[in-house]
C-alpha cells in the first residue's frame, strides 16, 4: 500500500467572464488560492479598487458570475487506491465540473469539500476541471424574494445578505467596501490514498493543582477499505522531544489512546507564563509502512467563564488555569477584503503587534470569516485569547429547512477544524443579532424554551443561536464555553450592564458622550467600543493619488471612510476637545489624539473596575485592523502602521499600570464658568499574581509654566495587591482658589528603585490650554546599527508626543505625556544612524 500523495492544484488555471463566449476570453490565473479582483487585477483588468474612487468602477464585478477553468492530468494511482479532489474553500455558489460532468454544488464560502474522482479519472490523459461561480449578490436577491414573507430587518449592508453563507462585510459595512468576491479562496489539491487520518483530536483534563493531565486522544481514518492489519501509532512531543508514544488497532474508523502527563506544561496567555504547546501525531501504518501522518499542535490548559452573582448584577470573565484575567484586546475584522491575499507572515504580524501592545484576547468579529489557521496558530504560539464569532452579523437571518442544513455543516466543519486550538476560548453565536431584534421589535420570549417555537416567530434566528450551533459546540467541542450572542446577557436587553458582555457605542454613536466618563459607561464585559481616527499621511498618500484632494473633507477621503453621519461625529469630538486646523496633517494628527484620549479613559477605568469585585471582565475596542486603506476606528490601518491609539492602550495594560484622574467637569454644559473645588483619584491596578509593595508619588505641575505649584505628594512602600486594584487616594481635592492656573496631575509608581508606569491627568478641555513654548527636547543618546535610543526632557508639560510610524521600524513607545522633572527614553528598533524620525505633539 502506498503513502498518501497530495498533488497541489495551486497553478495552470485560467478564468473568464461566464457570460463571454469568444475564443480569446480566457485569462491566466497567477495563482490560486485567489479571488476574481486579484486575478482581473493581474491581467490589467481591473485597477486597484483601494484607491480613490476605484471601488465605484469595480462595481461591474460585483454583478458577474465567473468560470475557472485547468487541465489536469491523471496522477500515479496505485492498485486499490481512491483519488479525491480536495477544495478548502470556494466562494460561494460554485458548480464543480470534471469533463463536464456535474461533480459538486456548492453554495456556502465556509464549508470546505472533499469528492471522490476515481472513476472520473479512471482514463489516462488529459481532464478538464471548470468551476462556474454564480453571482451572489444577484443570486442573494433571488432568494430574498422568494421569501417576502420573512423581516429582513438589519444593519449595514444589503439585507438580503443573510440569505447567502458568504462572508458578510463583502457586502460594505460602516468601514469597508462593496466588493463581491468569487473564486478558489482557500487551497485545492488532489489526493490518492488507501488510507489517510481524516481528523485528529484530544479531550483534556486537568486537576485543580495542575500537576497531573490526561490527554485523550482521537484519531479518524477515512479508508478504501477498512483492514484489520491498520495501527496507529500516536505520539506526544514538547519542544521537539517525544515524551511519550502509545498505539491502537483499528476495530472501528475511530482509535482513541490516552497519556497520562506528570508536571504538565500549561499553555498561558502572554504575560502570565510560556504559551506552551504540546505536539500531536497519528501515523497510519501497517506492516508494509507508513500510510499517513497527521500532526497537530495542542494545548493544556483550563478556560473557564465565570458568571456568578454579585453586588453589581451577574459577572463575566475569564478564569485561564485558575487565574482570573482581565481580558484587555481588541475586536478583529478580516485583514483584506481579498482573503487569499494575507500571507501567514502577515498574519503573525499582526498577533505580534497584539503581543506588543500587551493585549490578551483578540475577537474573531461574526461578520467576516472563519480565520486562516496560520492567524489562530499565531495566537497559540503567542498566548493570545481568541473570542470566536460563528459568521452571523446584524441581522435576521432566515431559516429554511436547507439553510439551516447547510449552517449545520459550516459549523460543524469549523468547529472541527479549530477545536485543537489552545487560545480560542469562547464561541459567539453572532453579532449584534440580538440587537437587531430588539430595534425591530421582534418577537423574543425568553421563557419560552421550546426551539420549535422559535422557527415560528418573526425572530427565527434564534434557533440558530440558542438550539443548533450550541448543540454543534457541545457535541464536538464540550469544555469550549458558548454564548448566544455578543452582545448577550441571559435574555436582558443587550444593553443591560449588569450580566454578560455588551457593545457600548453611546460614544461616537448613539447618544455621544464625552469620551472623559467612559468608565461610566461600561458593563460586565466591553466586548465594543470604539473612536474613529485617521490613518497615517503615508497611508492617505496610498490611496489619495491627487495633491489637491489631500485636505481634510476631501471628497475622496470622505469616500474612504464609509460610517453614517462620520463628518459629524469627528468634527463635534474635535471641537468639543481641540484647537481645530485646516492642514491635513495636523488634521490627521488632532484625530488620533482624541482616539487615543478616548480609547485610554475607556480602558485606564474599566481595568480599575476589575479590582472592584470583578466589576468589569474585560474590554475589546473596536476595532484592531483594517481590510483596505481607510479612515475607521482601528488602531492599526490596514498596511499595520499604529495609530497613536495603539500605544495608549499598551500603557494602560501594562502588568502593573498606574492611574490619576480628577472628576470631569463638562465646560460645555456650565458655560466655562470655572470650578472652585475638584476632586481627583489615584490607583494602581495590577495583573501580578503575588503583592508587591512601591513608591507613588504625584506631583501637580502648572500647564503654563511647568513649575511645581503644590506640595507633591509622595507613598513610601505601598502594599500592592495581587490581580486587582489598591487605591491610593480616592477623595483628593483641588482648591482653585489657591491653584487657579491650569495644572497636570503627574504621578509616577517604583518598584525595586525602578520608574515602572506614569500617568499624567490633564485639564480637560485641551482647547483652553495654551500648549506653545513646551522647551521639548528629544536627544540622541545611543545607536547600533539598527538601533537608536533617545533621551526626552522638557521644561513644560507635552502631551502626546508621537513619532513618526515606518514600515520598518518599531517603536518602544510614542504618543506620551512629558512632564518637566521625568526623563523618559524611547527605543527605535529598524532606524538606520543617519536616519531621523520627526515627531510632533499637541500644540506644536
Amino acid at each position: 500500500m502506498a503513502k498518501l500523495a497530495e498533488y497541489s492544484l495551486s497553478t495552470g488555471w485560467s478564468f473568464k467572464d461566464g457570460e463571454d463566449k469568444s475564443p480569446g476570453a480566457w485569462m491566466p490565473v497567477p495563482v490560486v488560492p485567489s479571488v476574481i479582483h486579484q486575478d482581473l487585477q493581474a491581467n490589467g483588468k481591473l485597477k486597484d479598487p483601494y484607491v480613490g474612487f476605484n471601488e465605484l468602477d469595480a462595481r461591474w464585478v460585483n454583478e458577474k458570475s465567473w468560470i475557472y477553468r485547468k487541465v489536469i492530468q491523471k496522477p500515479t494511482v496505485p492498485a486499490g487506491s481512491a483519488i479525491v479532489l480536495a477544495f478548502d474553500g470556494l466562494d460561494t455558489f460554485a458548480t464543480v465540473k470534471l469533463d463536464d460532468k456535474v461533480i459538486l454544488e456548492s453554495n456556502n464560502m465556509f464549508q470546505a469539500h472533499r469528492v471522490e474522482v476515481t472513476a472520473g479519472l479512471e482514463k489516462e490523459g488529459e481532464h478538464i476541471l471548470e468551476i462556474d461561480f454564480d453571482c451572489a449578490m444577484i443570486r442573494a436577491r433571488e432568494l430574498r424574494k422568494q421569501d417576502s414573507k420573512h423581516n429582513w430587518a438589519s444593519f449595514n449592508g444589503d439585507p438580503a445578505r443573510m440569505s447567502v453563507r458568504k462572508a458578510q462585510y463583502h457586502w460594505g459595512w460602516d468601514w469597508g467596501p462593496v466588493l463581491m468576491t468569487a473564486g478558489i479562496w482557500r487551497g485545492v489539491r488532489l489526493e490518492v490514498y488507501h488510507a489517510r487520518v481524516a481528523d485528529l483530536w484530544t479531550v483534556t483534563d486537568l486537576d485543580s493543582n495542575h500537576q497531573f493531565a490526561r490527554i485523550s486522544a482521537f484519531a479518524e481514518v477515512d479508508a478504501v477499505h477498512l483492514d484489520s492489519s491498520y495501527k496507529l501509532n500516536f505520539t506526544l512531543s514538547l519542544r521537539g522531544k517525544e515524551i511519550a508514544r502509545e498505539t491502537a488497532t483499528l476495530e472501528s474508523k475511530v482509535a482513541k489512546v490516552t497519556f497520562d502527563i506528570d508536571q504538565p506544561h500549561l499553555w498561558w496567555p502572554h504575560g502570565y507564563g510560556e504559551p506552551d504547546l504540546y505536539e500531536i501525531s497519528a501515523s497510519l501504518e501497517t506492516d508494509q509502512g507508513e500510510l499517513h501522518n497527521f500532526v497537530k499542535k495542542i494545548g493544556i490548559r483550563t478556560a473557564e467563564v465565570i458568571q456568578q452573582p454579585d453586588k453589581h448584577g451577574k459577572s463575566f470573565f475569564f478564569r485561564i488555569n485558575g487565574v482570573d484575567i482581565f481580558c484587555g484586546g481588541s475586536c478583529w475584522i478580516p485583514a483584506d477584503n481579498l482573503l487569499p491575499s494575507i500571507s501567514p507572515e502577515r498574519y503573525r504580524k499582526w498577533i505580534e503587534l497584539m503581543v506588543a501592545g500587551r493585549q490578551a484576547m483578540v475577537r474573531v468579529w461574526g461578520g467576516g470569516c472563519y480565520e486562516d489557521d496560520s492567524f489562530y496558530q499565531a495566537c497559540d504560539d503567542l498566548g493570545v485569547l481568541v473570542w470566536q464569532d460563528f459568521m452571523f452579523g446584524c441581522g435576521n437571518y432566515p431559516t429554511w429547512p436547507e439553510l439551516l442544513e447547510s449552517i449545520k455543516k459550516e459549523a460543524i466543519y469549523n468547529v472541527r477544524r479549530l477545536r485543537h486550538h489552545p487560545s480560542i476560548v469562547l464561541y459567539a453565536g453572532n453579532n449584534e443579532d440580538y440587537q437587531v431584534q430588539e430595534q425591530a421589535g421582534l418577537t423574543y420570549d425568553y421563557e419560552d424554551k421550546n426551539p420549535e417555537n422559535w422557527l415560528k416567530t418573526d425572530f427565527p434566528a434564534r434557533y440558530i443561536y440558542e438550539k443548533l450551533l450550541p448543540s454543534v459546540v457541545g457535541s464536538l467541542s464540550p469544555k469550549t464555553f458558548y454564548h448566544p450572542g455578543s452582545p448577550w446577557g441571559d435574555g436582558k436587553k443587550t444593553s443591560d450592564p449588569t450580566v454578560g458582555d455588551m457593545h457600548q457605542w453611546n460614544v461616537w454613536h448613539g447618544t455621544q458622550e464625552k469620551y472623559q466618563i467612559f468608565d461610566t459607561l461600561g458593563g460586565r464585559f466591553n466586548s465594543e467600543f470604539g473612536m474613529e481616527a485617521f490613518p497615517h499621511l503615508s497611508t492617505i498618500d496610498y490611496f489619495v493619488e491627487n495633491e489637491k484632494d489631500k485636505y481634510p473633507q476631501s471628497h475622496v477621503l470622505d469616500f474612504h471612510n464609509k460610517a453614517d453621519g462620520h463628518e459629524r461625529r469627528i468634527a463635534t469630538y474635535l471641537v468639543e476637545n481641540l484647537r481645530t486646523a485646516t492642514d491635513l496633517e495636523t488634521y490627521i494628527y488632532l484625530t488620533q489624539v482624541v482616539q487615543a484620549e478616548t480609547m485610554m479613559f475607556g480602558y485606564r477605568g474599566w481595568r480599575r473596575q476589575w479590582g472592584d469585585e470583578r466589576h468589569c471582565g474585560g474590554a475589546l475596542l473596536w476595532q484592531l485592523n483594517d481590510c483596505w486603506p481607510t479612515i475607521s476606528w482601528a488602531i492599526v490601518d490596514y498596511f499595520l502602521r499604529p495609530k497613536p491609539a495603539f500605544y495608549a492602550v499598551a500603557r494602560v495594560l501594562k502588568r502593573v499600570a498606574l492611574g490619576v484622574r480628577r472628576e470631569h467637569h463638562d465646560w460645555s454644559v456650565t458655560h466655562a464658568q470655572p470650578l472652585k473645588t475638584s476632586k481627583y483619584e489615584l490607583w494602581v491596578a495590577s495583573a501580578l499574581q503575588k503583592e508587591i509593595f512601591g513608591k507613588v508619588e504625584l506631583r501637580f505641575l502648572s500647564v503654563d509654566t511647568g513649575l511645581e505649584i503644590h506640595e507633591r505628594i509622595v507613598h513610601e512602600d505601598v502594599r500592592i495587591v495581587p490581580n486587582g486594584t489598591t487605591n491610593i487616594i480616592v477623595d483628593g481635592v483641588i482648591d482653585h482658589a489657591a491653584h487657579a492656573e491650569p495644572h497636570v496631575l503627574a504621578a509616577r509608581l517604583w518598584l525595586d528603585g525602578e520608574i515602572v508606569a506614569r500617568d499624567v491627568d490633564w485639564p480637560q478641555p485641551f482647547k483652553y490650554l495654551d500648549l506653545s513654548d513646551r522647551g521639548l527636547e528629544v536627544k540622541k543618546v545611543s545607536e547600533t546599527a539598527d538601533k537608536q535610543v533617545f533621551q526626552i526632557n522638557t521644561r513644560k508639560p507635552v502631551k502626546c508626543l508621537v513619532f513618526e510610524e515606518r514600515d520598518d521600524i518599531r517603536l518602544s513607545d510614542s504618543a506620551m505625556d512629558i512632564v518637566p522633572g521625568d526623563e523618559q527614553t524611547v527605543t527605535i528598533t529598524g532606524l538606520q544612524p543617519e536616519e531621523r524620525l520627526k515627531y510632533k505633539f499637541l500644540g506644536q
